[in-house]
């Protein structure tokens, strides 16, 4: 589903942010994608949502080569990946129900369906009695629930996970991970960005470690190495 190849990403043409990565994620994998700050997993992540290009090599995802995509193909690219911040990025002024129901109104969806997927999606992350609650009324635990709820409504084959526990304590964290286990388990690719090493070694998945702009690590039930 997802193929690196060769991928190299230089900035101000002489840092290397990635060097020669190469990886293959298939469908319905979880994948822990780790290393330190400056790493290269952000720049993974801009590469495969179509934010920034490679220098060199191809970066694919299914039937798209994503760097070569013009502004008519990228809209129908984008409802095949879910993506969730560490930040939220909710919008402030409207509710739980409206953050979420916004990704469908983007894409012109009729008002029937779109009061008919929302609450079956905010009641899968536990949030039906939260629909109309704003962002500042949310703990964190909440409003990254709330992300993720917006990220899966268009049923995307990938969700890449930002460091979505980053701003959260552990309880909330692993509130989080097993709804992304279950949406997994659901039948989509998981790629989490994560800097926890409890979470990673607890979760047993494939683990892909990047440092200084290399893969050093890929392993199919992998460890979070420092």
């Amino acid at each position: 589903m997802i193929n690196f190849q060769k991928v190299t990403k230089t900035y101000n043409h002489k840092l290397d942010a990635l060097d020669k990565v190469t990886f293959k994620i298939q469908p319905n994998e979880f994948v822990s994608l780790v290393g330190k700050s400056g790493a290269g997993k952000s720049t993974v992540i801009k590469l495969l949502i179509g934010e920034e290009k490679p220098t060199s090599g191809k970066v694919l995802f299914d039937t798209f080569e994503v760097s070569k995509l013009d502004q008519k193909e990228m809209p129908a690219f984008r409802r095949q990946v879910g993506v969730i911040f560490q930040d939220f990025r909710l919008l402030a002024k409207k509710t739980a129900f409206e953050n979420v129901a916004f990704a469908l109104e983007v894409e012109g969806r009729p008002e029937r369906e779109i009061n008919e997927l929302v609450p079956q999606v905010l009641d899968m992350v536990g949030l039906k009695d939260k629909a109309f609650h704003f962002p500042a009324e949310l703990s964190g635990g909440e409003k990254q629930r709330v992300a993720i709820a917006r990220a899966m409504i268009n049923r995307p084959k990938v969700i890449i996970a930002d460091e979505p526990t980053g701003n959260l304590d552990p309880f909330n964290s692993w509130e989080v991970i097993k709804l992304l286990m279950k949406i997994n388990e659901l039948g989509s690719t998981i790629i989490l960005a994560t800097h926890d090493k409890h979470i990673v070694d607890a979760l047993g998945e494939r683990v892909i470690t990047i440092e200084d702009g290399r893969i050093v690590n890929d392993e199919a039930t992998g460890k979070f190495y420092e």
